[in-house]
């Protein structure tokens, strides 16, 4: 098999790493019996059917050698050299690392393969070969194992082979782990799929001598290929539109290959000519191919015994790339440059993959953002220049904003889908042209984490948040230990440094940006640490000094997200009030006649003195409820009269308790007591409102 596409001296360098993986591998044995050298020669074969370079070859027989025998990664780049050497670290797991679960441990080998597969692709190639054999063998395992390897190879690695349009690889896998998975729902599709085979096979011999007879009256010449669909895409496709077996495997499949992208419309347009075409069910993946550099024409047509047919058309060039994906790079020299296109959008999502691990709080979050980047239903919209994007089905027009740019997206504040201006949840279909509006002040909205669809979106806008709760922290933190110090007559700006560098040694952090960030989130009390920086400065705090005692720290409602209002007594500027220091979530303010204040009594230490700035200009939510008569036009009575007063309603609700008597909930924003006051006011002029109050919980 080498010998028809590598030169003997690669051959050669093939067999002395044979020699070596089975010398290091010897008095090993797999689980079903058979000597161990024999997993990584079938790995081998698998990459030589793709006809992968020898390097490739040499690290699959080579790639479990690390991490099952005492062989170093130093001593594969004496015998082999650096490349084959980081090719087979990149496949090799972890397994020096204790972690704390197994789904911590595949997360973290699942980023580190892909990390690697960011430096050279052939690490993913050799990873995906080696599941394969490991499926083809998974009999040899214990059940729970079986079904365990089975999920994890559905969930990762034939998404994986899609994405980079490896079509047979995935195929063999989604079947191989669907069998695994559901032994008794594989044996059943399978025995009704024989069943149905013998009249099946008569339609599809006779569908491909009608439209080969067609095509040769019309002069054109085309491979027409009837095929079967896979068990588990009809599987999947049962489950996904809730179809009986029938009206699945109803479905008839043909591809016809021709040798040029002109002949393909042509082609395209006999086939029409000879079935009608099923509106709708058109799609043209040569002009724009798939995130993975598929190819194709795709048309359903109305077939005369009763059922659809599906229909695939594309060159000699794209079926090659459409079968092999990304390994077409090494299987075709061809000039076509079907085969770099592929490459070069594997590139792309390998530098997205990039993006989401830079972006990821830890392995587990990386991993399920991968998962969900795995599997893109595409959809096609254009920006204004007419340029076009690929994003997956049920993206937004935020997901839009950061496919452009992740400034774009920061900074977006509008959108005009197709000239009108469009809310930012708005879902995007295909042909639509997207224009996003910017604003140079204008930051990320967490709500937009409830509706956004693509990773780089998500991680994009939980780094920012996570950065500028970072920020804010640092800032209160900052704040709340000056306020302590001033009891020593003294801040941070005028402490020995060496001091400071104590403190934090003592308090286990690795800067004073991260002490201060502790103290924001409320994980430390910033007298304790005043108390650490001034240790063995008591004497200069006179107790009996009314100055002593730290001025209340101002709040004026923009401090981010390090200071929240409670919702249980929403408090507003004019509101007597208190400070709780809670860990992780900074400082909840409370009103001081709220319930919940008296469970927090016995705990002084958390609770720090606050006091409303002079001039407060943001807004804050309060609840009213009114009692109201039940009549028509009552709602739009009460809610005209709140916007009168320059409020919003942020949220309204309403329960009628008799015929006769409705209680209104209004959640309304204010900038103080003096505007709250006006308001309850004007509604208790309304003769319809029998009773009104702020509530609390």
């Amino acid at each position: 098999m080498l010998e028809q596409y590598l030169e003997p001296d690669k051959i050669a360098e093939i067999y002395r790493a044979y020699l070596f993986g089975a010398e290091v591998h010897d008095g090993q044995h797999r689980l079903s019996g058979e000597p161990y050298i024999y997993h990584p020669v079938a790995v081998a074969r698998i990459l030589a059917d793709m006809r992968m370079d020898h390097l490739s070859i040499i690290a699959a027989l080579l790639h479990d050698v690390i991490e099952d025998t005492p062989t170093a990664k130093d001593q594969l780049v004496k015998l082999f050299g650096t490349e084959v050497a980081e090719l087979v670290d990149g496949v090799s797991k972890l397994t020096h690392i204790e972690f704390e679960s197994r789904q911590e441990a595949q997360a973290e080998n699942f980023r580190k393969m892909m990390l690697a597969m960011t430096r050279d692709i052939r690490v993913i190639l050799i990873k995906l070969a080696d599941r394969l054999h490991n499926m083809r063998t998974l009999n040899a395992m214990s059940p729970e194992k079986r079904r365990r390897i089975a999920r994890e190879t559905l969930e990762i690695y034939a998404p994986i082979a899609n994405r980079l349009g490896m079509n047979q690889v995935r195929l063999e896998l989604e079947d191989l782990g669907f069998a695994a998975l559901y032994p008794l729902r594989s044996r059943v599709l399978a025995d009704h799929i024989r069943k149905v085979r013998g009249n099946r096979k008569e339609i599809v011999k006779k569908i491909e001598l009608s439209i080969t007879e067609r095509l040769h009256q019309e002069d054109l010449t085309g491979q027409v290929i009837g095929r079967e669909k896979h068990l588990y895409s009809i599987y999947k496709k049962m489950g996904d539109k809730q179809l009986p077996f029938s009206e699945v495997t109803d479905v008839y499949a043909f591809r016809i290959i021709v040798d040029s992208v002109d002949m393909c419309y042509r082609v395209l347009g006999v086939v029409h000519n000879l079935y009608k075409p099923v509106p709708g069910k058109f799609k043209d993946y040569i002009a724009i191919p798939k995130a993975n550099g598929y190819q194709s024409l795709h048309t359903v047509l109305f077939s005369p015994y009763g059922v659809p047919i599906e229909v695939q058309i594309r060159t000699e060039d794209m079926h090659k790339v459409a079968e092999g994906g990304i390994a077409a790079h090494w299987l075709y020299k061809s000039g076509s440059d079907a085969g770099s296109s592929a490459q070069a959008r594997a590139r792309q999502w390998l530098h997205n993959v990039l993006e989401i691990q830079q972006h990821a709080g830890n392995s587990v979050e990386f991993l399920e953002n991968v998962k969900i980047d795995l599997f893109p239903d595409e959809v096609y919209v254009f920006t204004p220049k007419g340029e076009i994007m690929v994003l997956p089905s049920g993206a937004t027009a935020i997901d839009f904003a950061y496919a452009v740019h992740t400034d774009v997206g920061n900074r977006c504040v509008a959108v005009k889908i197709d000239r009108r201006l469009t809310p930012l949840r708005s879902e995007l279909y295909n042909g639509q042209t997207v224009e996003i509006i910017t604003s140079p002040g204008a930051r990320p909205n967490p709500a937009w984490l409830n509706f956004v669809q693509t990773v780089k979106a998500r991680s994009n806008i939980r780094n920012y948040l996570k950065n500028l709760k970072h920020d804010d922290a640092v800032r209160l933190g900052r704040h709340l230990l000056n306020k302590s110090l001033e009891v020593y007559e003294t801040n941070l700006d005028k402490l020995d440094v060496k001091r400071i560098e104590h403190v934090i040694q003592e308090f286990k952090v690795t800067a004073l940006d991260t002490l201060l960030e502790e103290i924001g989130l409320g994980n430390h009390i910033s007298i304790v640490i005043a108390r650490a920086l001034m240790q063995g400065e008591e004497e200069r705090v006179s107790h009996d000094d009314t100055n002593s005692h730290p001025r209340p720290l101002a709040i004026k409602g923009t401090e981010g997200a390090v200071v929240t209002f409670a919702k249980c007594c929403r408090p507003i500027p004019g509101d007597p009030i208190l400070g709780f220091v809670s860990a992780g979530r900074g400082i909840v303010i409370h009103t001081q006649g709220c319930k919940n204040v008296a469970e927090f009594r016995t705990r002084p230490e958390k609770w720090i003195d606050v006091e409303w700035e002079r001039h407060v200009e943001a807004d804050f939510p309060v609840e009213l409820r009114l009692l109201v008569q039940n009549q028509r036009g009552v709602l739009a009575t009460v809610a005209a009269a709140i916007a009168d007063m320059e409020s919003n309603i942020e949220n309204v609700s309403i329960d009628e308790r008799d015929g006769s008597q409705s209680e209104m909930r209004f959640t309304v924003s204010v900038k103080h007591r003096k505007h709250l006051a006006g308001i309850l006011r004007r509604l208790r002029h309304i003769d319809k409102v029998m009773r009104i109050y702020r509530a609390s919980r």
